[in-house]
């Protein structure tokens, strides 16, 4: 297949998300200040050689906490797509390989999970288990699981009436080798596109979990609680909001983007 190298979406979503991740890659080595020292003195300054995009409501260095809070954002966009693609990939692969009953009742459970808000569901699962990143990431991880298992449960029931898997059959090749040799690598590259989909959603819902208190907990940075601290000073100190919420857009704008392309790569 021939890749069209002007395509926007893979020039314009790879040269953010590379500027992001040399951002995070940057960060671990070097933050040009403490991400928790307070400077009451310091409150609220605007963006000056010092602090190149200011401070917050503490003094504290909003660049240096954007960098760091870079970490958290691809760290539970990692973690948190693990969980939901090996879960609901092994369940999809499950379900459309052997069919019948265990099929309907794997997809009656995906159809539950499915009918129910994702957010609402990381409210109540946190509620239960506590606040805090590790519980975060499980919580956006099960709510990804019906996407890849619908996704993957699609591909199998496509592929293993195809003439290969019989072949494999004849020759005695066991269950668990068609499933994991035969079938799934042909089944990866939608696989693929969903989990670079659920990435950002997976930042998304992070944000969106921090914004209100129930993800990254003070004083470790993350761009959703630095959007909370952050909206009462939108009038007197407006770049202390837009930081984070423009990392947010374009991390989920670069993520979007190659998804797109990556869409449109396998229809070529």
């Amino acid at each position: 297949m021939n890749v069209q190298v002007k395509d926007h979406n893979l020039i314009i979503g790879g040269g953010i998300l590379s500027f992001l991740l040399l951002i995070m890659g940057i960060s671990f080595f070097y933050l040009p200040h403490s991400v928790t020292e307070i400077h009451t003195s310091l409150r609220l300054s605007p963006p000056s050689s010092s602090y190149l995009l200011g401070t917050d409501n503490f003094g504290r260095d909003i660049l240096s906490r954007l960098m760091k809070g870079s970490q958290t954002a691809f760290l539970v966009g990692v973690i948190s797509v693990s969980i939901g693609s090996s879960m609901g990939v092994f369940l999809g692969a499950v379900s459309g390989y052997f069919g019948g009953r265990t099929d309907e009742i794997i997809m009656r459970i995906i159809d539950a999970m499915m009918a129910f808000p994702g957010i609402l569901f990381a409210l109540m699962f946190i509620s239960v288990f506590g606040v805090g990143i590790e519980n975060t990431m499980i919580a956006i991880g099960i709510m990804s699981i019906p996407t890849f298992a619908r996704i993957t449960r699609s591909g199998f029931l496509r592929e293993k009436e195809l003439e290969y898997v019989r072949a494999a059959r004849v020759r005695g090749a066991s269950n668990l080798r068609i499933i994991y040799h035969h079938i799934l690598p042909n089944v990866l590259s939608p696989v693929i596109v969903a989990a670079t989909m659920s990435f950002s959603n997976a930042i998304l819902a992070e944000a969106a979990l921090s914004y209100l208190g129930l993800g990254v907990q003070a004083p470790n940075p993350s761009w959703g609680r630095m959007l909370s601290e952050s909206q009462m000073y939108f009038m007197t100190a407006p770049w202390y909001t837009l930081a984070p919420g423009i990392m947010i857009s374009l991390t989920v704008l670069a993520l979007n983007m190659l998804g797109d392309f990556l869409r449109g790569y396998q229809k070529r």
